[in-house]
């Protein structure tokens, strides 16, 4: 596969660029130019601040993506158990706000759906996140929110890697190994403990729950891979708007087929509802956009926050207990967030110092 624009204008600028800049100097000084406050010494300070686009995406993925979806697994588990809303009348609110989405593209004068040539990527990309998204609602009500979402991330970041390595050219440094063998080890320390103690009268339900995170992970993975391919300069917006019409072509009949529908009455599931479809759409935006600035690989370990964050909501506002494990893993998980962060500015710090 091709590097994706962001990654080729990141190279671009390390390498091309930046010698540029450094050849032309003062002007009138017949010197090597030396970093003042002022003048060259300012322009290379810029550079050498300036984050590159694999920074920004793994921050995007961090905060934008991460960070955000870990409220989801929670409000979710809450709505469920508050109003009995089932896991697909909540994903066809979803599709919904995403259905919106296209007034904003047709006043844009854009089409829908993209470009002609494009519109098989993006409904397979849709098919397979709806599919990703079901299996994870679904999940959320059957086991701890925190194991599904830990099952799932790790799956997803298991899949990615395993996929890139065969079709992508872009390689993983060793410090990006040793991150996402770290956010593995930290998802291990949280998940697997808790399998150990399930009880035998519910091994199951367990078991069906674990399965689902586990295909969510999978279609995640695959629908991240997919949108790394698209090109063309609309594509955030009509991914989510196709998402949004496969979601509500599938969830309404099977809702009704599969599931009992719920009307919500209460304040509290409204809000729930709310705010699983604002951040799951934030979130949504966040971690496609980082796909197509760095490896999937890298997203899907970043995406691990959204582990932790679920953990500090069951045990501040759901009053479920947090064992051992599952701090120690999540301290192991944010430990390798920072490494291949504090790697990747670094690196970008030496390699400015090396071209001067």
């Amino acid at each position: 596969m091709q590097l994706t624009p962001g990654e080729n204008e990141e190279r671009w600028n390390g390498n091309g660029l930046e010698n540029g800049s450094r050849k032309q100097g003062p002007r009138g000084s017949s010197r090597s130019p030396q970093p003042q406050a002022g003048g060259e010494g300012l322009k290379g300070g810029w550079w050498k601040s300036r984050l590159p686009d694999s920074v920004k995406g793994l921050l995007v993925a961090l905060f934008g993506g991460g960070v955000p979806a870990g409220f989801v697994a929670p409000f979710t588990r809450i709505a469920y158990e508050a109003s009995q809303v089932p896991s697909l009348e909540i994903l066809l609110f979803r599709c919904l706000l995403h259905l919106a989405l296209g007034f904003y593209i047709r006043f844009r004068g854009a089409s829908l759906f993209g470009p002609r040539e494009a519109w098989r990527s993006i409904f397979i990309h849709a098919i397979i996140n709806v599919v990703s998204i079901a299996c994870a609602y679904s999940s959320f009500m059957v086991i701890p929110a925190s194991n599904a979402s830990t099952v799932r991330k790790g799956t997803s970041t298991l899949c990615s890697t395993l996929m890139a390595l065969v079709i992508d050219s872009y390689h993983l440094s060793l410090y990006d190994w040793i991150g996402l063998l770290g956010s593995m080890v930290g998802l291990g320390l949280i998940v697997v403990p808790e399998l150990t103690n399930v009880e035998k009268g519910s091994r199951l339900s367990d078991v069906f729950g674990y399965i689902l995170a586990m295909l969510g992970g999978l279609a995640l993975a695959m629908a991240l891979i997919i949108f790394r391919t698209l090109t063309h300069p609309s594509k955030l917006m009509t991914a989510a708007f196709a998402f949004g019409v496969v979601g509500s072509l599938v969830c309404a009949p099977l809702m009704s087929l599969l599931q009992r529908p719920v009307l919500p009455i209460d304040p509290l599931t409204w809000c729930c509802v709310t705010g699983i479809t604002l951040l799951a759409l934030l979130s949504f935006f966040c971690a496609n956009y980082a796909v197509t600035k760095t490896h999937p690989a890298l997203v899907c370990a970043f995406l691990h926050s959204e582990v932790v964050v679920t953990m500090m909501v069951q045990y501040f506002f759901l009053q479920e207990p947090v064992t051992a494990f599952g701090i120690g893993g999540a301290s192991v998980i944010i430990c390798s967030i920072v490494v291949v962060t504090a790697q990747s500015i670094l690196h970008r710090g030496r390699r400015a110092d090396v071209n001067k």
